[in-house]
């Protein structure tokens, strides 16, 4: 499986290519993001949301699972940290197919209930505050959407 790598010097970096990302989103995508406590996966989501063009402050859904936020595209911010035991139905695949861009924090602690096709991304933490992000793409249509990121 093919890999791409983008590494930031700090948050705004982060945020910054988030941003640039989301130009490319289209409804029905779903992005997986794994990384450490404090790795920057919320700050990636408030930039991919800065570039759907939602105007609300973003943060964790730590504690609801799920929030929605509304901009050019919708945006679907999970958090499942806290459902990893649970292996309820919670009705994911309602928005993995639906209209907007799901973002996924902790994804593989729902794995199964994953879409085959999907964009993870793992963001590492470096010395202070740098960042490796790993992009692996699964399916054609994140493959093609790795490729226009980093042309």
């Amino acid at each position: 499986m093919q890999q791409y790598e983008y590494k930031t010097k700090n948050s705004e970096e982060t945020a910054q290519f988030a941003e640039r990302l989301a130009r490319f989103l289209k409804p029905g995508d779903v992005i997986a993001l794994e990384g450490d406590l404090g790795a920057g996966k919320t700050t990636f989501t408030k930039g991919l949301a800065k570039g759907l063009e939602i105007k609300r402050t973003v943060n964790s859904p730590t504690f609801t699972i799920i929030k929605e936020y509304r901009g050019r595209l919708p945006l679907y911010h999970m958090d499942v940290y806290r459902v990893a035991d649970s292996m309820e139905d919670l009705g994911f695949d309602e928005y993995f197919e639906g209209d907007g861009v799901t973002v996924v924090e902790w994804a593989h602690l729902i794995e199964e209930q994953l879409p085959e096709e999907l964009l993870t991304i793992f963001i590492y933490r470096e010395e202070e505050d740098n960042r490796r992000l790993v992009l692996e793409p699964k399916g054609e249509r994140y493959q093609q959407l790795c490729k226009e990121i980093f042309s």
